[in-house]
């Protein structure tokens, strides 16, 4: 189904050249007509604006151009306009068609894709998402780039689109020999498997080797001759690097199961095959550069305080590869492998000159053609503690993720316990982590992503206001219609169709209908918080036919119990598009 923006768009385009004929070299750079949904109910369903932007081509009066573009429109005689009205200077006010939009929503009704359109052509899209470091705990910091790349995954799978999901850890360098040189002589039976281990112990392992590091010059050594050793793929350091992504993995499995989260791990070791072809090619190129030592390519466009070109580092002096040489790597292999069509980075904005730099270094050496492959980094802000600083334990640690999940799922416990006195402890225990993880994950995405944003459990968990559990509510009250009801929906869908009378179920239907827009918003600009707005203003707006329609028992039951239906499905479908589970009764 197309979406009602996109077809009015064309509408008003065609009678915006019927209204002008002869002159389609001047309307050409103001075409197609810009048609946006209204704000407002009394400015109709759609507003187009284009006449006011003519009227200073044709410099004449901008109402009298509104008129020329209404009469053209109207005489156009499409079922889904029943009126279109002059406002203001100029602005054209479109009002859809009752029986138009009840007709619509019977299609959504049956529509897998919930009157979503299919996309022009199935992209490949690689998402390259949360990424924490081997051997390091999952802790806050990594929490928005797990949600975000989640969340714009699950909206480009439900689009129809070939998603690979990307976990791009950190697997490789000289922390490892420094974390195997330790273990070897220190916690020996870890390594060969026979004393077990988690990933907090092995956290703490790394802190008491890093300290060894430091102090000890012999240890140091040690250490290096370890990384030597991983390099040169000597079986006793292998085996040793892998035990210890092993456990890290495990570790970080627990938290991507608790948040629903999948990933396919590609971790820094997976390009290391491919380093020396990135210099290479680059060499090929012409544009690799020799600067103290270093290989790197100078890009336009990127100067430091002096106004003198940052190189793009891709080898150190000392022949090491650094983060540009791997993500390099992993771009080609992944535009030239994977057949990525558009790739993106979730990560946080304090890397944005980093990817700026990478993408136009991408394109120097001839691995990305911008007409054939889209790269987006998506930056995101920092999560902050009540007093305004990064969020942090009272000890003045970075806080673990589990902690936050698991005080979240506790308070949330709570607050299920008050309202539901009588429930067990199992529903309870699955309520409270439902509506835990849920509030932590909605918290985050109900806001601009590049924003910094307070963390607070009381907040997050409210009834009230835009929030997690005032939009699982609404799912249940929805689904509580239906219940008490008793109905079949199958067998309702046979006997009865939509059809919107009330203004409050027009509003509603209007808003279903809009679903497919707020999914192509967020496919084009990649800010999941519009489809938290969508929920929170399609909730008010069920609520709003609640309190005005009787469904129950009424003339229009049939009617109006599918309209409930159409909300549930919707309803659901942006929640699971958000990472969010449902519940029953709240």
């Amino acid at each position: 189904m197309n979406n009602l923006s996109t077809t009015l768009q064309k509408l008003a385009t065609l009678a915006i050249q019927q209204a002008f004929e002869g002159v389609a070299s001047e309307l050409a750079p103001h075409l197609p007509a810009e048609v946006v949904p209204s704000t407002q109910p009394q400015f109709g369903h759609y507003q187009c604006n284009t006449a006011l932007r003519l009227a200073k081509v044709f410099k004449k009066n901008p109402r009298e151009v509104a008129q020329n573009i209404c009469n053209q429109l109207l005489s156009l005689k499409n079922p889904m306009i029943s009126t279109v009205e002059i406002a203001g200077p100029g602005f054209l006010n479109i009002t859809l068609d009752s029986q138009f939009l009840s007709s619509e929503l019977n299609e959504v009704l049956r529509d897998p894709k919930l009157g979503v359109e299919r996309p022009a052509k199935c992209k490949k899209i690689v998402v390259d998402f949360s990424s924490p470091n081997i051997a390091k705990e999952l802790h806050v910091g990594h929490l928005r780039s797990t949600i975000i790349g989640d969340s714009l995954c699950r909206l480009f799978e439900f689009r129809g689109h070939d998603v690979l999901r990307i976990n791009h850890v950190g697997d490789w360098g000289t922390q490892f020999g420094m974390l195997i040189a330790y273990l070897k002589e220190f916690e020996p039976e870890l390594l060969s498997g026979e004393k077990k281990s988690d990933l907090t112990t092995l956290m703490q392992l790394y802190r008491s080797a890093k300290k060894h590091f430091d102090a000890d010059a012999d240890f140091k050594k040690r250490s290096q001759n370890e990384v030597i050793g991983l390099q040169a793929k000597d079986e006793a350091s292998i085996k040793a690097w892998e035990q210890i992504c092993k456990i890290s993995r495990e570790g970080f499995q627990e938290i991507y199961d608790r948040l629903n989260v999948k990933l396919i791990e590609r971790g820094e070791s997976f390009n290391n095959p491919f380093l020396k072809g990135v210099i290479d090619d680059a060499e090929k190129s012409g544009h690799l550069s020799v600067s103290n030592g270093a290989k790197c390519i100078f890009l336009e466009g990127f100067q430091n305080k002096e106004g003198e070109l940052l190189p793009l580092i891709l080898q150190k002096s000392d022949g090491g590869y650094n983060y540009a040489t791997t993500d390099m790597a992993a771009l080609h292999y992944r535009i030239m492998k994977d057949h990525a069509d558009r790739i993106i980075y979730v990560v946080d904005a304090g890397q944005r000159l980093h990817f700026d730099m990478l993408f136009k270094g991408a394109e120097k050496i001839g691995y990305v053609d911008p007409k054939k492959v889209e790269l987006n980094h998506v930056p995101f802000g920092v999560v902050l503690g009540p007093d305004g600083k990064k969020f942090k334990t009272r000890s003045g640690e970075t806080e673990r993720l589990m902690d936050l999940i698991t005080k979240a799922v506790d308070e949330a416990s709570k607050i299920s316990r008050e309202r539901l006195p009588h429930a067990s402890d199992e529903e309870i225990s699955h309520m409270a982590e439902v509506l835990g993880i849920d509030s932590i994950k909605y918290s985050d995405l109900s806001g601009s992503r590049i924003k910094d944003y307070v963390f607070s459990y009381e907040r997050m968990l409210r009834f009230e206001g835009n929030t997690a559990p005032y939009l699982l509510y609404s799912f249940v009250r929805v689904q509580g219609i239906k219940r008490k009801i008793g109905k079949d929906i199958e067998d309702v869908m046979q006997k009865h169709t939509i059809k919107l009378e009330h203004p409050t179920e027009i509003a509603l239907g209007l808003y279903l209908r809009q679903f497919g827009e707020v999914i192509e918003v967020v496919e084009n600009d990649l800010f999941p918080h519009h489809l938290c707005e969508y929920l929170y203003n399609l909730a008010q707006k069920f609520h709003h036919f609640f309190r005005d329609c009787r469904v129950e028992g009424s003339p229009e039951e049939g009617s109006r119990l599918l309209l409930c239906e159409v909300t549930a499905r919707i309803l659901e479908q942006t929640l699971n598009l958000l990472g969010l589970k449902t519940l029953n009764r709240m």
